[in-house]
């Protein structure tokens, strides 16, 4: 096919895809033609709403008219695979997708692959090594493949801020694609040192043949602006009293699950259609929120982070950010989720005193040190067989996340292996990266830095983003409150400020309790597996509040967070509790009241149920002992072998409760996995307790 015919054609599919208007840009077509006519390998890095899909949509049409096996595209999120399916059949390409929520589909698929009838597949990076895919699909799908396409590409780069084990996987496939696959990586949220990394990470920089596009990441649409307040409560009372201004529907970020789920709580109050969107929101759920977006039926969805990469709104009006996250390039990557198809979107900042604890929290969950990582090593060489990731658990210093991650950065450096029935060791060696970890840590470290600038500086703030991206077009934007001198008044009202604080403030949080044990106990020598009988379970329980909170979770962490001094509990917080208390739906009223014992807080966690003794008429009856130091125990197994080991039921204790006829109040200072009132409730139950009702001034999360 001649130059000008694959132009032709190129347009013509254009126009399907995108409307009789639409032309080419000068590197869309650059692109098109390396990849379809000189099968060159190519790295795009271009602004969300660019039409970077529209390279692959396109190149696809074009190869498989030449008879070219179909794409395979590497996709991050779900969210992301739904709209480019939805972008695909407008051009007529016909697409399917291979990921978690869809295994009853999968042979479906595989058999319409076989048949021809797909042009492009979306996998997701996690199919990659899963052991039926990985050994009877993506051989086929290798071999066959007519362009590969990485989107999303900076999650391949553990400099990016969104760094992604799965995807480095990704180097296998390459090595075993045919000669002459063209392959494709796009992104819109990488500097320097990302691309870098991303084309050694993907043999694109092995040659002088690769093509690497870089356009200018500015959106003449963006207005951003900083507004400083004072307190949580004032920052969410200035966007209930702004929200209805701001134009269209949009998205409000928040850093964590329990700060969304508040904040479209509290809107809501305000009359507000919105709707919470988290990583731990139900999928059904999450894709109806979606839906309600794009049809312009909530004026906004408050969503933390899962709401990123991929969502496709070209007529967002606005993103507001109730808090920063940790980095600028983060913060682009989010923002630029808006005014992609509108001549005008606001980009509000309303950062918070709290946001570099919670930075620091999530820093704490990087890769672990090297002898945490040797133990997972050590564990699968010494096992006579694979083991799964919960048999692996009890063996380790690692929480069930942290262990993923590790088997993920292990098995795609070739020293472990997943295979039917879990994990097992390949025998090679393996070699801790400290150097670079520390240089990914210190990476980090200057990202916060530079958010802390971003909000601090008296320059233009998109100039201040786009140069964090090495974006060489970066030049003052003109729109933004510092160009302008247009700064939103950091004003709210009074009443409205009362009015939500009051509502943040209303207390109480349900604690579930456990009902099944951590799976490998007995090889920790300790007698409990399967589900935790009735007899033995506490019943659900109640926190004030959690660290997390917009609400209490400043006043919290004052009281138990790990500077915090010992001492009672303060009047104002007894009395939240006590109303916690009031509005508890037991089915029966508790008569006596247990302390869990304290190494740290002591005062604090005695003071409090000896007040509830006093104000509520119940039966002081004592404290659990802990026998020994509280070791840090990073899983629920060896959480539990601990406990079993060190918690004890004092024989005073023990005859008073034999005594008791109705429920115990539990009263602890903090909780965070559950296993301490998990394993003080068997105890107390064993020893007599009819129930048990778990009560503790926080929850971590």
């Amino acid at each position: 096919m001649q130059i000008q015919e694959l132009r032709e054609r190129a347009d013509t599919l254009l126009r399907a895809l995108a409307g009789d208007g639409a032309t080419l840009r000068d590197d869309q077509w650059t692109a098109i033609r390396a990849l379809v006519a000189e099968h060159r390998r190519a790295l795009v890095v271009q602004r969300t709403g660019w039409g970077k899909s529209a390279v692959y949509f396109l190149a696809t049409a074009l190869l498989r008219q030449q008879g070219a096996g179909p794409t395979v595209i590497i996709s991050p999120l779900l969210a992301l695979m739904r709209n480019q399916i939805a972008a695909a059949s407008r051009a007529g390409i016909a697409a399917a997708t291979v990921n978690s929520a869809n295994p009853h589909e999968w042979d479906e698929v595989q058999a319409r692959i076989a048949a021809g009838e797909v042009d492009v597949l979306l996998v997701s990076p996690e199919r990659l090594n899963n052991p039926d895919f990985r050994d009877a699909v993506l051989p086929k799908l290798t071999s066959s493949a007519g362009l590969l396409v990485v989107d999303e590409a900076h999650c391949i780069s553990d400099w990016g801020h969104d760094f992604r084990p799965d995807y480095r996987r990704l180097r296998t496939l390459l090595a075993e694609l045919p000669a002459g696959v063209p392959v494709l990586a796009t992104t819109a949220t990488a500097n320097d040192r990302v691309v870098t990394d991303v084309t050694e990470q993907l043999g694109l920089g092995t040659s002088s043949d690769t093509l690497v596009l870089r356009g200018p990441l500015d959106r003449e649409s963006l207005h951003l602006s900083v507004v400083e307040l004072p307190t949580a409560e004032a920052r969410i009372a200035w966007l209930a009293e702004q929200l209805a201004e701001l134009p269209g529907s949009g998205i409000i970020y928040t850093l964590t699950v329990a700060a969304a789920d508040d904040v479209a709580r509290l809107l809501r109050e305000h009359g507000y259609e919105v709707a919470s969107y988290t990583g731990k929101t139900d999928p059904a759920e999450r894709e109806a929120a979606e839906d309600d977006l794009l049809g312009n039926r909530v004026k906004a969805l408050v969503a933390t982070s899962a709401l990123g990469m991929g969502f496709d709104k070209p007529d967002l009006g606005f993103v507001v950010h109730l808090g920063a996250p940790s980095s600028p390039i983060a913060y682009y990557q989010q923002v630029g989720r808006a005014g992609r198809g509108v001549r005008k979107a606001e980009a509000i900042l309303l950062p918070g005193a709290e946001d570099r604890e919670i930075w620091n929290y999530f820093s704490s969950l990087a890769f672990p040190d090297e002898r945490r990582v040797t133990q997972v090593l050590d564990a699968l060489a010494e096992a006579d067989r694979p083991l799964s990731t919960a048999a692996l658990e009890p063996k380790v210093e690692l929480s069930r996340s942290r262990l993923e991650m590790v088997l993920k950065v292990l098995d795609v450096d070739g020293a472990v292996r997943r295979v039917r029935g879990g994990w097992e060791s390949t025998g090679q060696r393996w070699e801790y990266e400290a150097e670079r970890y520390r240089r990914v840590s210190e990476a980090r470290g200057a990202e916060q830095r530079a958010m802390l600038e971003y909000q601090a500086t008296d320059g233009c703030r998109m100039e201040f983003l786009l140069r964090q991206l090495d974006d060489p077009y970066a030049q003052p934007c003109g729109r933004c409150d510092n160009c302008t001198g247009n700064r939103r008044e950091a004003r709210v009202s009074a009443n409205v400020v009362e009015t939500t604080g009051s509502l943040l403030r209303q207390p109480g949080v349900e604690l579930s309790p456990r009902r099944q044990w951590p799976t490998g106990m007995r090889t920790l020598d300790v007698p409990l597996s399967g589900r935790i009988p009735e007899e033995e379970q506490a019943k659900p329980g109640r926190t004030l509040g959690r660290l997390t909170d917009v609400g209490w979770g400043n006043r919290l962490r004052e009281l138990v967070g790990p500077t915090a001094p010992d001492t009672e509990v303060p009047a104002a917080v007894f009395q939240a509790c006590v109303s916690v208390l009031a509005a508890w739906d037991w089915a029966q009223r508790p008569v006596a009241v247990v302390a869990m014992a304290s190494a740290t807080r002591p005062t604090l966690t005695q003071s409090l149920a000896a007040r509830f003794a006093e104000v509520g008429r119940l039966r002081l009856l004592g404290t659990l002992e802990a026998h020994g130091p509280a070791p840090r125990r990073a899983n629920s197994a060896q959480r539990v072998a601990d406990l079993w080991q060190r918690l004890v039921l004092p024989e005073d204790l023990a005859a008073e409760l034999s005594t008791v006829e109705g429920p115990v109040l539990l009263v602890d200072d903090l909780v965070d996995t559950g296993w301490t009132m998990t394993m003080a409730a068997r105890l107390l139950r064993k020893g007599g307790a009819p129930a048990v009702l778990p009560f503790a001034l926080a929850a971590v999360n």
